[in-house]
């Protein structure tokens, strides 16, 4: 090749260079490596830990570990509430995720909805509402069963139902992993072609044989999907053992990971040696999903608006729907009625007192009590910044990943994406180890909860931004390219506007999990910066029902109305004319 070739080709290289070393392109890449780093730090110094101190190999963490008095109890504890509440979650969230895309028992947004509401309810309320139903003495349902006992001459003093049990532990777990079965599932029969399920039928093949034969083959890929979710949510999860299990005297991986950092002082050795076999089973079944993904054979996609003809059910329409609502009422409106009653009672009681109800819990437990409201007001401000700094983060990455070259958008995705595989326990453990002492020294400051939180609940956001993104199109940001506007002034001024709902959607699910975060907040949080998740725990094991659940509400509420707001917000702009959405006049 010449000299002139080359030094063509030379030149062509530095203008590609230029082109894509644009300033936005520079601040994006620099945004992603952040994100990324916040959460492979902290992991990092994890599974250092585990093998060094300061430099040196040092084992003796493992060895204390291994000398945790009852180790294999809590192994096996964990095992069985993280799997069998996952087995149960994936029948039932399969259930009614087939239910609502394949029958004619579907509701349309009310069956769409539903199952998802335990998402607004913070692991931490919903745990303590489970507690005032289902408590063996006091709880509301006990109390309204021994009466129902009582009418047959059955007299009963405690009980019947106990969720302080491995079932009560396995219900509330259940509860709360349904929701990521359903989506999950409702997403892979959207995917595949109705086509060949009515082929099976024509066939003369029943409704259970299709099912077997086609239906779950064909959605294999999204069950095994549903189940990692499921496993990493399972072993993090702290606000249910520590409500529950306690009371049950059921330990757990997450929650003695708790208790060994809140002792003084903390033996850090064993949290980190508790955290690397946590980090084992979450590693396993990641390897178990990649495997059925892998080996699975499966259905091929349907195109765009293909929809399955609905199974009639025939007589049996109406109490499938009635079993669903009633699986509603029981997982959603229960629990909150138990919390808004007892918030109003002003001591817990099943005999509820309706003509002294009132508002005190909220007065003097949460308004006037400096603790409480310093915690609501922490929570919610970590809310605002937290999901407003981390939705744009979400969109700048997002589009930076669209644009770039394949290989390095893959990086810089699987980076930012890289703490959902991750057992939020674990990251917490890490925050500990990496920021909390020197050289950074953020222990008991709000900035390492706000940075924790970023790094917990970031990959949910940039999902919802990819979404975003991928409507938005080419033909309108190129227009504003050529058009002379800069790289920065196009994403503020096309790509914001028309990304609108999937970031508002993104910004809600970032503040409700922030607001309601336990996971982070029992280890990151205390008395200098507390936070509601956190000052419901003390609250709770200091037998303040009232005020616990007054604290509860208050946090539903919030999340409810952000939710609610942003739903309606989203709506809105679906019904504005594009044009209009973009700033200019709607056209006449």
């Amino acid at each position: 090749m010449s000299d002139t070739a080359l030094g063509a080709r030379a030149r062509r290289r530095r203008r590609i260079l230029r082109r894509r070393l644009t300033p936005f392109n520079v601040v994006s890449a620099a945004v992603a490596l952040f994100i990324a780093a916040l959460a492979i730090y902290p992991l990092g110094t994890v599974l250092v830990r585990i093998f060094f101190t300061d430099g040196q190999l040092d084992l003796s963490g493992l060895r204390r570990t291994l000398d945790v008095p009852g180790l294999g109890t809590l192994i096996k504890n964990t095992l069985i509430v993280v799997v069998g509440s996952s087995a149960i979650a994936l029948v039932i969230g399969g259930a009614l995720a087939w239910v609502n895309e394949r029958t004619d028992a579907r509701m349309g947004l009310l069956s769409e909805s539903l199952p998802l509401v335990p998402f607004l309810i913070p692991p931490i309320a919903g745990a303590t509402a489970w507690v005032l139903l289902l408590s063996p003495g006091a709880g509301f349902v006990n109390y309204w069963l021994r009466e129902v006992l009582g009418w047959f001459g059955i007299e009963q003093f405690d009980g019947p139902l106990n969720i302080y049990s491995f079932p009560g532990l396995l219900l509330v777990y259940t509860v709360y992993q349904v929701p990521y079965a359903f989506m999950l599932i409702t997403a892979g029969l959207r995917n595949i072609d109705p086509a060949l399920e009515e082929a099976s039928r024509v066939s003369g093949a029943g409704l259970l044989r299709t099912l077997r034969r086609v239906t779950l083959p064909a959605v294999m890929p999204s069950i095994a999907g549903a189940v990692l979710l499921m496993a990493w949510s399972g072993f993090g999860l702290v606000s249910i053992p520590l409500v529950i299990g306690t009371g049950a005297n059921i330990h757990v991986l997450s929650e003695q990971i708790v208790r060994v950092l809140a002792d003084f002082p903390p033996d850090e050795g064993v949290a980190i040696g508790l955290s690397a076999i946590m980090i084992a089973f979450v590693a396993a079944a990641w390897l178990a999903q990649v495997l059925v993904v892998r080996r699975g054979r499966f259905a091929t996609i349907a195109g765009k608006g293909q929809r399955a003809t609905p199974i009639r059910l025939g007589a049996w329409r109406w109490p499938v729907r009635g079993l669903v609502l009633l699986y509603m009422g029981v997982t959603t409106v229960l629990p909150l009625f138990a919390l808004v009653i007892v918030s109003l009672e002003g001591f817990w009681t099943p005999q509820i007192p309706w003509g002294d109800l009132s508002l005190d819990a909220y007065r003097d437990g949460v308004f006037n009590e400096p603790i409480a409201r310093k915690a609501l007001i922490d929570s919610l401000e970590l809310g605002l910044v937290v999901a407003t700094v981390g939705v744009l983060a979400a969109a700048i990455v997002s589009l930076f990943v669209v644009r770039t070259t394949p290989r390095l958008g893959r990086v810089v995705d699987g980076s930012i994406k890289f703490p959902a595989t991750l057992s939020h326990i674990v990251l917490a453990v890490g925050f500990v180890l990496a920021l909390g002492g020197e050289p950074f020294n953020l222990a008991g400051t709000i900035l390492i909860l706000m940075l924790a939180y970023l790094a917990l609940y970031f990959p949910q956001t940039a999902v919802a931004a990819d979404g975003a993104v991928g409507q938005v199109g080419r033909e309108l940001p190129e227009a504003s390219r050529v058009a002379g506007a800069g790289e920065a002034r196009t994403f503020g001024r096309i790509y914001l506007p028309l990304m609108a709902s999937g970031v508002a959607a993104g910004w809600a699910l970032l503040f409700v999990r922030c607001v309601g975060d336990l996971t982070a907040s029992s280890i990151l949080a205390g008395p200098a910066n507390p936070v509601v998740g956190w000052k419901i725990l003390q609250v709770y094991n200091d037998g303040l029902f009232s005020e616990m659940a007054a604290l509860c509400v208050l946090l539903v509420l919030i999340s409810g109305t952000v939710v609610v707001t942003v739903l309606t917000f989203t709506r809105q702009r679906r019904r504005m004319p594009l044009i209009s959405r973009r700033g200019a006049a709607p056209p006449a």
